[in-house]
Formats: structure tokens, C-alpha cells, sequence
């Protein structure tokens, strides 16, 4: 069934993303023809970029850049890599959101810099600071880009085969989902259907994409070409098996498979041997093989939990994450960590095991409890405080919208924070070092939830206070100044999480940090802000230590 996109074939993104290399290899595999709209201005004016942005200056340039996308985009069956600016122009961007497929191909600041170095055709890096004006076009033209693609791929590999292969996965999977929608919305305007959000977590032959939006845990098509074998078990909880489990279980029984519900206890202090035993029972009672499918339907306790079932049933099975948390479609269900609690620490037994596919329906947000959707906005918040302080400054401005659940403001919450972890995963798969960065607020958190008893607080309860206390450990260091401290309470209070910690003790406080993965030779490590956007993993004075513990505690 037809959907609404041409197809053509859009890629945007900033000089450097690699546009017209993957573009060349991509027009090939899909049989159309390649152009590069900036060399075709060239060949028919006669002159370089640059030349033409010398003499006549950006605003003309701009000019014939948007005409050639008018007209190239009015074309059948091509593969078009547009210039880093196209998107600047609003016509160009409605048109290329109209007449095909855009594909954002996304790079960090970096590999750009690596790639132009000793290109002299790029007038906009002929400047004595050429990381800056990258950083200032990026934080331009990011949100632009994010607008109208349809599909966001990071291109931080060195193999362009393996890209151009991904490129084609998601637009396999992108085609069968919009297929899917008009489907379910025949005799209506299924063109105006919201097709998902696809990023992918680059990690070679381990990569997978992570599908975000609405109504897709009725997509049959979506979930299944995620599955191989005839068998699959749905490990889901109390909680969520009422209001989901039959339509996901639907959907794969009407593709033909044999599905196992395992339906397990809710609550993080469920998360222990005793529930893993009873999936590993419910495996094999039902004859379960090595060709079986675990299905992660719920939160992040059943998500990581199913995933240390799969890397361990048969010494390993596939296995698919379908959270229905804020906190674990921002956060838990994307790295490829799982495992479950100890009496003695939190997450110590596990295993780094990537899923096959992660499938994110915003429209589980909807039935969340209030207390729930602000746990997850603490990992949302931990992304932007760590590793972008502009993304932080957005949810500052708009963390009224995400409190309500603006689906626009909450769609595009979920995606930067999966990109974000996305990126670190990528860099750091087994946190050997860059990764561990994402434990902001996580020493002082899983303190506060052994200290209290699994469960009390909700681990995004104790990441939020968490995070107030490790700002607060980072200004009495001098990394950070006390208005920083203020933003990080004021926008935690403002999501509804604690910020006042929990009376523990100071010693036992510190007895509970000292069980901490991080940790080497019994030091205990933390990850401060240095500054905001930016983080910093050290060993801090005991002193110091309690005076946070002391000035947190009593507020």
C-alpha cells in the first residue's frame, strides 16, 4: 500500500557528515541516481563555492541553493545530498519533508573536524576558530534538521558499508511501519500519520535501531522482523500485562507465533533471583530454545531483568526491549545493561547484552502515573546536566510541557536523550571509562534506595536527589558555581522529584557508596559537573564528602 513519501531519498546534516560518500554507495544499493545539489550548483554557474561566496556573497548563494532544491526535489527516484545550509530556507525544508524520505546524517563536532581539515572548499570554516563555528551552525541548524527527518543515522563510524547497510535496515523498517499505519487507518487520512522516530546505537555487527512514537505496539510488522524463531515469551509485570500484554501478544500471534506471557510481580524490590527464576522456569517448562525471543514489556526492572534472563538462558537468546516508562524509554532499555539487585547493592549482578531492537510507544506515557513520569524525567535531566547544557537549558524552558505530557515537547525529549546515551554507548559499550558518566546522581541515588529498602523511592526519585547532591559535592570542589546548584535543584523540584535526602546517617551513607561498581580500591568515585554540560569522575576529600551529606540531609 502506498504511503505518502516519493521516492526520493533527502540526507541533510552539516558539512563533514558524509553526505556524498554514503550518498554515492546508497544511490547504488537502491538502484537511483546520486546528485549533490552544491556540485551541480558548481557545474552549472562554473564556479566553486567559495568563489560564489566570495563575490556574491551567502544571501545569493542561498538564493540558487534553494532554487536547485525546488528543482531536484520536484524529480523522481534520486538520492539527493543537500548542502549543510538547505535547511535554513523554510520552503526547502517543506519541500524535502514533502517529496521524500530525509535522512539527518549526524556527526559530532569532532569526526567534522577530522574529515575537513584540509578541505578548502567549505567558506564557512575559513576562520581562525573553526570548532566554534561549527559548534554555533550545529546548535543552528540541529532542531532544523531534526524537523523534518524521517530517519536520524550517526554516521561516527569508519565504515561506510556498514552505514550505507543501516541506512537500509531503517528504511526497511521505516517503509513497513508506514505501511502499517495506513493500513490500520484505512478510509481515513493515514497520510497524515505520525511515521516513528529510528535512531540506531552504532556498535558494529551488535547495532540496533531504537523506533520511538505513537501506537506501536500494534504494529505486527514493526516487532516481528525483530524475531526470528516461531516462539517468543513476553516477560511483562502485574501492572503492565492489564493494559498491554494481549495487544502485543495479538500481534505476534497473528504473524503466526507461539507466544509464552510471563507475568511477574511489579516493583523494584522484585528485582532479585527469585523473579529471575521464575522466567527461567517459564523458559523452560514451555521448551524454550536457543532460537526463542525474549519480549521486555514494561518498565526498567523488567527490562533489565528480561535482558540478564536472555544473555544467560542457553547461554544467550535474542531479546527485544518494549518499555512503556518514561525512564526506561529514555534511559534503561538503550546500552545493553541488565541485571538485578543484591541485598548489598543495586544492579551488582549482570551483564552488558544488547538488544535486538528497541520499541518505544509514547502512547504507554499516557496511562503513567504522575509519580512515575517524574521518576523518568530525572534521566531526561541527567542527560542534558552531563553532556549538553543546551539540551539542559530546553528542558528548563520547557519542562512545564513535559510535565503535562506535551507530546511534541515529550517526543522530542525522548529522542535527544536516546541519541545522547546512544552516542556514549558507541564510545564506551562495557563503561571502561566515558560511559560511567551516565551515573550522574547514581551513588548518591542507589544509596538512598538500599538505604531505605527497595522500592520506597523510586530509582528516578533517587536519581533526582541524587543529582541536587552531586551538584552540590561539585560546587563545594570549585567545579561549579552555587547558580548552577540552584538550576539543577529548581528544575528537579520542578519535575516533582525530592530534593531534600533522606536521613540515613552519615556513616551509613558513605558504608552504602562504598558498594558502588565504579569504585576501584576502595575508593569511592563520583560523577561531578565540571561545569554544567560538561562531567568530571573523581575521588573527593572524606571531608568534603560529609559536609554535602550533611548540608543535602537536613536541606
Amino acid at each position: 500500500m502506498p504511503h505518502p513519501k516519493s521516492n526520493n531519498i533527502f540526507l541533510v546534516g552539516l558539512m563533514g557528515a558524509g553526505k556524498t560518500t554514503i550518498g554515492r554507495q546508497l544511490a547504488r544499493k537502491l538502484g537511483k541516481r546520486f546528485v549533490d545539489s552544491d556540485h551541480e550548483i558548481e557545474a552549472r554557474t562554473g564556479a566553486t563555492i567559495p568563489w560564489i561566496f566570495e563575490i556574491e556573497g551567502e544571501a545569493s548563494f542561498r538564493r540558487r541553493e534553494a532554487d536547485m532544491i525546488r528543482e531536484l526535489s520536484s524529480q523522481d527516484d534520486l538520492v539527493l545530498a543537500t548542502g549543510g545550509g538547505a535547511v535554513l530556507n523554510p520552503a526547502s525544508r517543506a519541500l524535502l519533508a514533502e517529496r521524500g524520505t530525509v535522512i539527518y546524517l549526524r556527526a559530532s563536532i569532532g569526526s567534522i573536524l577530522q574529515r575537513t581539515s584540509h578541505d578548502k572548499n567549505r567558506p564557512l570554516l575559513q576562520t581562525a576558530d573553526p570548532r566554534a563555528k561549527l559548534e554555533e551552525l550545529l546548535a543552528q541548524r540541529d532542531p532544523l534538521y531534526r524537523e523534518i527527518a524521517d530517519l536520524v543515522i550517526d554516521t561516527g563510524r569508519p565504515n561506510v558499508q556498514s552505514m550505507v547497510q543501516t541506512i537500509l535496515d531503517q528504511l526497511a523498517a521505516l517503509d513497513a511501519a508506514r505501511t502499517a499505519a495506513c493500513v490500520r487507518r484505512l478510509g481515513k487520512d493515514a497520510m497524515n500519520e505520525q511515521a516513528p522516530t529510528i535512531l540506531n546505537v552504532e556498535l558494529g555487527e551488535r547495532s540496533y535501531p531504537i523506533a520511538i512514537g505513537p501506537d506501536l505496539l500494534g504494529d505486527s510488522a514493526l516487532l516481528n522482523r525483530h524475531i526470528d524463531g516461531g516462539k517468543v515469551a513476553i516477560v511483562t509485570n502485574t501492572t503492565v500485562a492489564p493494559l498491554y500484554l494481549e495487544k502485543v501478544a495479538g500481534a505476534l500471534r497473528a504473524q503466526g507465533r507461539e507466544v509464552v506471557e510471563i507475568v511477574l510481580p511489579d516493583g523494584e524490590e522484585h528485582k532479585n533471583w527469585e523473579s529471575l527464576n521464575l522466567v527461567y522456569d517459564a523458559l523452560l517448562q514451555n521448551r524454550c530454545d536457543r532460537k526463542t525471543t525474549l519480549v521486555a514489556l514494561g518498565g526498567g526492572v523488567i527490562g533489565d531483568l528480561t535482558g540478564f534472563a536472555a544473555s544467560s538462558y542457553m547461554r544467550g537468546v535474542p531479546f527485544v526491549q518494549v518499555p512503556t516508562t518514561l525512564l526506561s524509554q529514555v534511559d534503561s532499555s538503550v546500552g545493553g545493561k541488565t541485571g538485578i539487585n543484591h541485598p548489598l547493592g543495586k544492579n551488582m549482578i549482570g551483564a552488558f547484552y544488547q538488544p535486538r531492537a528497541v520499541i518505544a510507544d509514547t502512547a504507554t506515557l499516557d496511562t503513567l502515573p504522575a509519580r512515575e513520569l517524574s521518576a523518568g524525567l530525572a534521566e531526561v535531566i541527567k542527560h542534558g546536566a552531563i553532556l549538553d547544557a543546551e539540551y539542559f537549558a530546553w528542558i528548563e524552558q520547557n519542562i512545564d510541557k513535559l510535565v503535562a505530557r506535551e507530546p511534541q515537547a515529550m517526543a522530542y525529549a525522548i529522542a535527544r536523550s536516546c541519541e545522547i546515551k546512544a552516542d556514549v554507548v558507541r564510545k564506551d559499550e562495557r563503561e571502561g571509562g566515558l560511559r560511567a558518566v551516565l551515573n550522574f546522581g547514581h551513588t548518591f541515588g542507589h544509596a538512598i534506595e538500599s538505604g531505605l529498602g527497595y522500592g520506597n523511592w523510586l530509582h528516578g526519585e533517587a536519581v533526582g536527589c541524587g543529582m541536587v547532591m552531586a551538584a552540590d559535592l561539585s560546587a563545594r570542589l570549585g567545579l561549579i558555581d552555587a547558580a548552577t546548584v540552584e538550576r539543577v535543584r529548581a528544575l528537579v523540584k520542578a519535575a516533582g522529584l525530592p530534593t531534600v535526602a533522606p536521613d540515613l546517617g552519615i556513616d551509613r551513607w558513605i558504608e552504602l557508596m562504598a558498594v558502588d561498581k565504579k569504585n576501584e580500591g576502595g575508593a569511592i568515585k563520583f560523577i561531578l559537573l565540571k561545569p554544567l554540560g560538561s562531567p568530571a569522575i573523581t575521588t573527593v576529600p572524606l571531608e568534603t564528602l560529609r559536609a554535602t551529606l550533611d548540608g543535602c540531609v537536613k536541606g
